[in-house]
């Protein structure tokens, strides 16, 4: 397996959906400011419509007392196809189980597509590295206003897709591509070097209640905080799978910045289908070669879950406000 993609600090762009796992991942990085220098986050509509994930995205900085992190709002919905949301695992705000307060600070003025072509470009090409943890609209967009984009970033690093684990949205598909699969389809064939953490992965790492109790005596607002919101997020999959517990499934794009040998994989062909109403938004891996089309992803397929978990939760306490 190769090393990951970044230099330390390495500048990213955390484009998302925020539920609990999202803000998690971002606030994680955000207490790396060592080895990760977060330049923005953009919102794109997924879990919930893109008015409240920004909202969410918001409230979660404000509660780490960071603030200071320019959201960006981008698409209201998929390339070509009326938007799908996941209130049924999320609630209706995408935050249920928690009462946040109402964000200080607001949005910024620029289309998040743009924002990202313009941070991107006004870099050194190989500096900015995209953490993608939702339906990769903007992504696509931004590639689209830009075709310079996707050879002027270092790569994209993001949590989608699943390879023989099937999906958590349909049979074949998981959430994140089958939203939008002309997106997610554009950008695997961009030519950009892309890690992928598929469902295969993510399911190896289980919010459980041992796990969960570590936020809870963290003593800390985030801590607290994300307690809450997970007891509750994860309650569907709980039901769902007859698990233990849920997976904490976007937290591992930060873990893998940061510890990038908690985890294996491969460098493999990925595809995406777009046209089949039995498998739409599947991610095609061909992880035994036999397409002899040149790789275009490193698959990460196993993680090491308590080194993981010990890690998001050592970052996540460095946010001491109290509760």
């Amino acid at each position: 397996m190769r090393k990951a993609l970044l230099s330390n600090p390495q500048s990213v762009i955390f484009d998302t959906d925020p539920s609990p796992d999202d803000a998690v991942a971002f606030l994680a990085a955000l207490a790396s400011p060592t080895e990760i220098e977060v330049l923005a986050i953009t919102t794109v509509a997924g879990n919930v419509p893109v008015e409240l994930t920004s909202k969410n995205a918001l409230k979660a900085l404000a509660l780490a007392g960071r603030s200071d992190i320019p959201v960006y709002k981008g698409a209201s919905g998929p390339l070509v196809r009326g938007l799908i949301t996941a209130e049924h695992v999320h609630g209706r705000t995408g935050f249920d189980g928690y009462d946040l307060p109402e964000p200080h600070t607001a949005l910024q003025a620029e289309f998040a597509p743009d924002a990202i072509v313009t941070m991107v470009m006004s870099r050194p090409a190989g500096s900015v590295t995209l953490c993608c943890l939702a339906p990769l609209t903007n992504i696509a967009l931004a590639f689209e206003r830009e075709p310079r984009l996707a050879q002027h970033l270092a790569g994209i690093v993001l949590m989608g897709g699943a390879m023989s684990e099937g999906g958590n949205i349909s049979p074949a598909a998981e959430f994140n591509f089958f939203v939008d699969p002309e997106a997610a389809s554009r950008v695997f064939s961009s030519g950009i070097a892309i890690t992928m953490i598929p469902l295969d992965c993510t399911h190896q790492a289980l919010l459980t209640d041992a796990r969960l109790e570590v936020l809870r005596t963290m003593g800390t607002a985030v801590g607290t905080a994300f307690y809450h919101l997970m007891e509750f997020n994860k309650r569907f999959d709980r039901a769902k799978y007859g698990w233990p517990g849920g997976p904490l499934h976007d937290a591992t794009v930060t873990a893998y910045l940061l510890k990038p040998e908690l985890f294996t994989g491969r460098k493999v062909f990925v595809d995406i289908e777009r046209s089949s109403p039995l498998t739409l938004g599947a991610s095609v891996v061909d992880w035994w070669g036999v397409t002899g089309k040149p790789p275009n992803a490193l698959v990460l397929r196993t993680i090491d879950a308590d080194g993981y978990f010990h890690l998001i939760f050592d970052r996540l306490s460095r946010f001491q406000s109290k509760p």
